[in-house]
Formats: C-alpha cells, structure tokens, sequence
C-alpha cells in the first residue's frame, strides 16, 4: 500500500514497499538515492478503457520504457544507465523494474 509522506523533496510523493516513488509527466522515478541505482519508468503511450464504475472511459498507460540508472554522480550521463526494457502496461513495468532494480542494489551491496 503506497502511502504520502513529506520530506525535503519539495511537496509530498508516495512510499512503495518502503521506497520513494515520485511521478513528474510521464515520467516515474522509483527508488532511493542512497542505494546503488534506482528505476525510471517513462509511460509512452496510453490506451483507453472503460471504467468499472460509470463505464465511462478513462486513459490508462499502454507502452512503458523503463531504465534502471546508477546513482553514482562521478560517472557521466550516457554510462549511468546499466538496463533497459519496455513492457505493456504500468503494472508490468513496475514489477518487473522493482524486480530488476533489487537485484541491481543487492548485487551492488555483495560487492562492498
């Protein structure tokens, strides 16, 4: 269950799983800055589909492109991002990105 909370970060964003995730545009950022990398989703496209309350339809995101970046400052732009993929849907995106970036942050914490 995602939950507001306010920090120095101007304004208020969700906690996911314990972890910061913040969505500017079409843009969501997922993960802690203190961790080795954290996950950038980018929503590209969107679908429509009717709602279950009134049927009327409402846009849900379609085609997601997500990366999953280093933190470390010291490395330029272009060698930060350490994985790539796109998925249907945010959903499976989002899972498949928290999966990734686990992985990443834990492999990252064996080596020090």
């Amino acid at each position: 269950m995602a939950v507001h909370t306010e920090s120095n970060v101007k304004g208020k964003y969700l906690i996911y799983r314990n972890v910061p995730l913040v969505r500017e545009g079409n843009v969501i950022y997922y993960g802690d800055m203190e961790e080795a990398y954290v996950l950038c989703l980018m929503i590209i496209s969107y679908k429509e589909v009717p709602s279950s309350d009134n049927g009327a339809k409402v846009s849900v995101p379609d085609i997601v492109f997500g990366q999953i970046w280093s933190t470390d400052r010291t490395l330029p732009e272009t060698d930060r991002v350490v994985k790539s993929f796109d998925k249907k849907g945010l959903a499976e995106a989002l899972d498949f990105g928290i999966t990734q970036l686990e992985r990443y942050n834990k492999k990252s914490k064996a080596k020090s």
